[in-house]
């Protein structure tokens, strides 16, 4: 693979940071590295590779200069307005916002999951929703054996989703301070409000699981409902995931084909209190399987646990994972 000129858009954000480790601890290929960001965090000295770097704030001519890929991670309006700019300068756009996750010409991918996808993209390539990646690592296996019919998505998710905010709000509600971020207490708590409300009764978040799943499976025929909510836990997403196949299965395959499959670990072991947790999954790149087991109200139904750091693999992991693709057609 050639030495590819990089640029991070929202490189001094959490995701930003996390992208700019991965890329170091992947080894990913770097020539020259640009780093972008909104005119607050402008001048900030960030490392990469044992060499400093000074952030340069974002305008309509930060893609002027000779660059190959930009990773973007600083929300859907910023990517609105300067992906455009970047794809037109011959910049492959790696978007990590809801931006263009369901624009019909750009790819969604999940590298484990569908990375044929990529081939087809026109200058812009998506990364999905936290959540959604994390969870249809397991479900693409169990898709192409069992032909999954209905999906029933319970999500816990941590407050780093939000960003520094929803991290400060559980640590001041721990104290006994007021929150900023969420529209209750965190700490100590549970919401059923992640993102926007529809007209629907979902949340966007919700909508996004729904829609997401289907673009990335390739399969606009799956029934599929969600309930997401935030958690008092720092960090990594956890889901429940309920799920009807057309076909009958038997629980030895269904280990054998998540075992079998790369990115997942399979933790399932009650008799001795073995199954994911965030507490130990945080800082990792793997989604963990766990809770295996028939549901036994419904004919051919399984149910699964899912947890994955949503930093990580949730987003900046999987946006690495799509450059390192894109760069071998480079």
């Amino acid at each position: 693979m050639k030495k590819i000129n990089l640029a991070v858009v929202g490189a001094t954000g959490m995701v930003g940071r996390t992208i700019l480790k991965i890329l170091e601890e992947r080894s990913f290929p770097v020539n020259n590295l640009y780093l972008y960001a909104s005119a607050k965090s402008k001048n900030t000295k960030l490392t990469f590779d044992s060499k400093e770097y000074i952030v340069e704030e974002l305008n309509e001519s930060s893609f002027d200069k000779n660059i190959d890929i930009a990773l973007f991670s600083a929300g859907g309006d910023i990517s609105k307005k300067y992906a455009p700019i970047a794809k037109e300068k011959g910049i492959i756009v790696i978007d990590n916002s809801s931006a263009w996750r369901m624009e019909k010409n750009v790819p969604l991918i999940v590298p484990e999951v569908n990375s044929g996808d990529i081939a087809w993209h026109n200058g812009i390539i998506s990364n999905p929703n936290c959540s959604t990646i994390q969870v249809v690592v397991p479900l693409k296996p169990l898709h192409d054996a069992y032909k999954i019919k209905r999906i029933v998505y319970s999500t816990y998710q941590a407050v780093s989703g939000s960003g520094i905010g929803g991290i400060k709000d559980l640590e001041n509600g721990i104290k006994c301070l007021s929150n900023e971020k969420y529209p209750h207490p965190i700490a100590y708590n549970c919401l059923p409000h992640i993102d926007i409300f529809m007209d629907n009764g979902y949340t966007k978040e919700e909508m996004k699981m729904i829609d997401e799943t289907k673009k990335i499976l390739n399969d606009d025929t799956l029934r599929i409902t969600a309930t997401t909510v935030r958690i008092p836990v720092k960090n990594c997403h956890s889901i429940s995931v309920n799920l009807e196949f057309e076909k009958s299965f038997e629980l030895d395959d269904v280990y054998s084909c998540l075992k079998e499959n790369k990115g997942i670990i399979v933790q399932d072991d009650v008799k001795n209190n073995i199954y994911p947790m965030p507490i130990n999954v945080d800082g990792t790149d793997q989604v963990y399987v766990g809770r295996i087991r028939r549901d036994l109200s419904v004919e051919n139904g399984l149910n699964l646990w899912v947890v994955a750091d949503n930093i990580r693999k949730g987003a900046a992991t999987n946006a690495v994972q799509i450059a390192e693709l894109a760069a071998k057609n480079l």
